[in-house]
């Protein structure tokens, strides 16, 4: 048995990411949640009458594009180094 090491609760423990890379990647997930919350609903009770509103720009441009942008958020703040 290695001497050296110290028991896991005195260990230091390292994490792959720091504070700010978390922060960021909460901001990302928020985006995305943020999109697909909008790009939500636009349905008819009935379904024999067609609802022009699933065609409207908040969910053809707006959502998706959201979502693409809190992916790239995801991205940079897996690509950030707080240390530099």
């Amino acid at each position: 048995m290695n001497k050296s090491k110290k028991p896991l609760h005195k260990q230091d423990l390292n994490f792959v990411f720091e504070k700010k890379n978390y922060i960021v990647m909460g901001i990302g997930l928020a985006v995305i949640a943020l999109g697909f919350i909008l790009m939500a609903g636009g349905g008819s009770d009935d379904p024999n009458v067609f609802n022009e509103e699933i065609y409207n720009f908040r969910r053809i441009r707006l959502a998706p594009a959201l979502v693409l942008i809190g992916f790239a958020i995801e991205v940079y703040a897996i690509l950030l180094n707080p240390r530099k």
